[in-house]
């Protein structure tokens, strides 16, 4: 029986053949375009201080733009967000309000609350909630408390405040539905959960990105107001390049048109050629200064007013619509028709994902998928073009030429991205980006592939093959797990089409072998298989900043190699995929398992000259300091470091063997030449299993790292893996050329300033390497079957094989997120507003990572990015 094709993936389908642009508008607004790196011309580099949250209402961004719940088209030209004003504030709420860096005690951090309810991979439907304030928006106490918090002091939310006590705030749901790809229904609605009359201002904008104050358009786009009636207006936007829109609207007070240009007076002191400005309806809305826009019907900049006061408990509701099609009666009987129609769609193709588990875990999944999604943003920058400045403009210091990112004159990047977090992380991140892939492959695997292939172009990667990391320093070094997630995309998508996408493969992996060169080259500065790379996306895991290594030395890492190693046998596993189809991949696979031999070699065994990163006695792998007397000191840090060596572990099936003839041949003469030569083994049974087991720690290592992995006094808390082993509640620490360095296990937030203090790898569980873990254990299960079993936990008599023991930890991750007997789910910590309110109850969120001890969410809150393969786990725990 033929299963039948969802709406929504029909909809895909007509994108990726070309019939339809589904894709074309969606969630692409940034919701912080403030302080980012590709907005900073300061001569110091200090982004967080060129455009700060107060200036941003005033200064026309240059790369992009920002907003609550937005809405633009794929090159952010044309945009749309709501605004509001809840009569207290002294500003709009036209964006979202956060901490720097130096106003907080663990760097920059949003104090707002909004949640992603729902979207589809067309962005057929989207649903966002934010919760404003009734009283006076607490932007001053949040910066004065926060910065005046010490390192070990918990973070002052905005909860703390008080402001939502008694219910005093709005729910506003901002809910989007694509009657077809140009015609767009808009609906906010707003709740009053006070026990009191309240009022609010809602302005719905519409507005250009300012491309022309800088060149980039000879021709200024215009929104001019249109026809009217008594039940609705309509402003039409037209631009050269996109045409003409049509943006109806329900009647509302007053309308509004300025322009999206800077507000020279109030940002430089000086003249204004013209009172519209880009923050001309602060003064109108909040002073009640309307005159200037009598009889003003143009701008780049539009809104209409709506003015409510609404009843204890009541609800209001404005319509709008976007659309390139004239529409007789925009808000007919067909506007909720169609939402209804959407939502619908969106259950039929969400419910195939997990149609048997709980309300709570679709509920779970299903927020996770929307965050994914709602991550999508446009990221436009131009390396030389903001290097050198823009005609006719006060061209940039000197400085910045030698500075940020200069050594990148071939980066262009303009395309949609999915991002970490739109907020706290509004830049992509090479080796978080390949984590979003492996839970949205399930829901759009087309765009996936996109977004793998397209960090891997020539106007991403470098001439010599480096990924761009992120936009503070495209040049830091990052996992390389690009391949990884290639391999995993591919399979997923073969197991839901039953056909492997081939040319994707093939395409990515001529330029992965670009990247890996990269690395051999550049990362194994003796030539000896030991890699380096320095942090290593692990800020602060390191007992001092490992890309600033102490006394003259080269820090051997444990992990850098590791994750070459995984590496080797990512590029293997592709190669023999590709050789099933192509022979002349044989010789590829031949090189990589050649090469990843030679780097277990390495890590696993002391020979003259070198000392290797595994210690016997202590059962694990650690750093290996090599100073330049020749002399070695490991690093005993027991931590993700030493663990990262279980992710380098690959099974060949006979089967698959008796496919690639030359490749198999191949590999038993190499294993023959090194028996011969009494040389390092990393196949210790040839002949005697229906598997070929590839892995970076031998079975009796392997054996020891489990024992620690699984040990609640060390690596195992209640919810998944730590990131540093419990028994560093006693300090470590070593001198260094008279220096001492050491760590202390930190549960919790960073204790320390290393890499801003926002991120803490010094206890806490991470969700993705919990991921790669977890998918190792099924590995060596794959292997071993039911004759090799663990104690689970460790010392606890209780016997599992790696397959239980794979599916135990996702269950303890899956567990931070569900609600126990009692309603509370773990990642709330004791929070009883969200655990127990019933307005805060159902509504979750993916934190950057869960506190070593008791599994609260700690750091980015909105950070669905990679901790969104929470939805891939719940999807594995479903099928099984």
């Amino acid at each position: 029986m033929t299963k039948s094709v969802s709406q929504e993936q029909k909809r895909l389908d007509e994108h990726y053949t070309e019939k339809k642009k589904w894709l074309k508008w969606g969630p692409y607004l940034s919701e912080r375009q403030w302080g980012t790196v590709r907005e900073d011309y300061s001569a110091n580099g200090d982004a967080w201080n060129y455009i700060t949250h107060s200036f941003s209402r005033s200064k026309a961004y240059r790369w992009g733009e920002d907003g609550i719940a937005g809405l633009s088209d794929e090159k952010a030209r044309l945009c749309f967000a709501p605004a509001f004003w809840n009569g207290k504030d002294t500003i709009l709420k036209e964006r979202l309000f956060g901490l720097t860096p130096s106003q907080s005690n663990h760097g920059e951090d949003v104090k707002e609350l909004y949640y992603y309810l729902d979207n589809t991979p067309s962005h057929s439907f989207m649903k966002y909630l934010y919760k404003y304030p009734q009283d006076q928006f607490p932007y001053e106490l949040l910066e004065t408390t926060n910065s005046r918090l010490k390192k070990k002091d918990p973070e002052f939310e905005i909860t703390d405040t008080g402001i939502f006590n008694n219910n005093r705030y709005f729910d506003i749901f901002i809910e989007y539905a694509k009657n077809d790809t140009e015609d767009i229904c808009i609906k906010i609605t707003v709740h009053n959960r006070a026990a009191e009359k309240a009022f609010l201002v809602v302005l719905p904008t519409l507005w250009f990105r300012n491309e022309w104050s800088v060149g980039l358009i000879s021709e200024k786009p215009d929104i001019q107001l249109g026809t009217s009636n008594d039940d609705y207006g309509t402003a039409v936007a037209t631009d050269s390049r996109l045409g003409a829109y049509n943006f109806y609207f329900q009647k509302p007070e007053r309308v509004l048109f300025t322009e999206n240009e800077d507000n020279f007076e109030r940002l430089y002191a000086l003249m204004n050629k013209t009172p519209f400005v880009k923050d001309s309806f602060h003064d109108a809305v909040v002073h009640n200064h309307f005159d200037i826009f009598n009889g003003k019907k143009n701008g780049t900049k539009f809104a209409p007013l709506y003015r409510l006061m609404l009843d204890a408990g009541a609800e209001t509701v404005i319509k709008l619509r976007l659309s390139k099609e004239s529409i007789s009666q925009p808000f007919g009987t067909d506007f909720e028709k169609i939402f209804s129609q959407r939502i619908a769609e969106a259950d039929e193709f969400y419910n195939s994902l997990t149609a048997n588990e709980s309300e709570d875990i679709r509920n779970i999944q299903r927020q996770a998928y929307a965050g994914l999604l709602w991550n999508k943003q446009f990221y436009y920058i131009d390396i030389p073009s903001w290097l050198k400045g823009d005609p006719g403009h006060v061209p940039p210091p000197a400085s910045r030429l030698t500075g940020r990112n200069s050594e990148w004159p071939t980066l262009n990047n303009e395309d949609i991205i999915s991002m970490p977090d739109k907020w706290e992380y509004p830049w992509y991140a090479a080796w978080d980006l390949p984590f979003h892939c492996i839970p949205l492959a399930s829901l759009d695997a087309e765009f996936v592939k996109g977004q793998l292939i397209l960090l891997l172009r020539e106007w991403y990667m470098n001439p010599y093959g480096q990924i761009p990391a992120y936009e503070w320093n495209f040049s830091d070094v990052n996992p390389p797990v690009q391949a990884w997630a290639c391999m995993q995309v591919y399979k997923i998508d073969k197991a839901r089409t039953g056909k492997g996408d081939i040319c994707f493969l093939e395409r990515v992996f001529q330029k992965l072998l670009i990247n890996f060169t990269w690395w051999v080259n550049r990362k194994d500065h003796l030539n000896n298989n030991v890699f380096e790379g320095g942090f290593l996306g692990m800020d602060n895991i390191g007992i001092f900043d490992r890309n600033n290594v102490p006394g003259g030395g080269i820090l051997e890492q444990a992990d850098g190699t590791a994750w070459m190693g995984m590496y080797c046998l990512n590029m293997l596993e592709i190669a023999l995929e590709l050789a099933q189809y192509n022979k002349t991949y044989e010789d590829l696979a031949t090189k990589f398992f050649e090469h990843f031999t030679y780097i277990a070699a390495s890590i696993n065994q002391i020979r003259e000259g070198f000392e290797g990163s595994w210690d016997e006695e202590e059962g694990f792998f650690y750093d290996v300091l090599r100073l330049p007397d020749g002399s070695f000191k490991p690093l005993k840090v027991r931590s993700l470091v030493g663990l990262t060596s279980l992710f380098a572990v690959h099974v060949i099936d006979k089967q698959l063997l008796e496919k690639v003839p030359e490749f198999y041949g191949r590999l038993k003469w190499f294993v023959q030449y090194r028996q011969k030569n009494d040389e390092y083994q990393v196949i210790e049974n040839l002949g005697d299993s229906e598997h070929i087991l590839l892995s970076l720690a031998p079975f009796k290592r392997l054996q020891k790292i489990l024992c620690a992995l699984l040990d609640e006094q060390e690596f195992l808390s209640c919810a998944g893996i730590r990131s540093l082993s419990k028994i560093h509640e006693k300090p470590y620490s070593i001198n260094i050329n008279g220096y001492d360095f050491g760590l202390h296990y930190e549960p919790g937030d960073s204790e320390t300033a290393i890499f801003g203090g926002n991120s803490n790898w010094r206890g806490p569980v991470w969700m993705p390497m919990n991921f790669l873990i977890i998918r190792s254990l099924e590995k060596y299960y794959h292997y071993f079957g039911d004759d090799y079993k663990v104690e689970f936990p460790n010392r606890s008599g209780n016997l599992m094989n790696l397959h239980q023991v794979a599916s135990a930890l996702r269950n303890r991750l899956i567990g931070i997120f569900k609600q126990d007997d009692k309603g509370n789910r773990i990642a709330n910590g004791d929070n009883h507003l969200f655990n127990q309110d019933p307005y805060f109850k159902d509504l979750v969120l993916f934190h950057e990572f869960f506190h070593g001890d008791s599994g609260k969410g700690l750091g980015a809150s909105h950070q669905t990015g990679w901790t969104g393969v929470i939805a891939e786990m719940i999807r594995i725990m479903s099928d099984e």
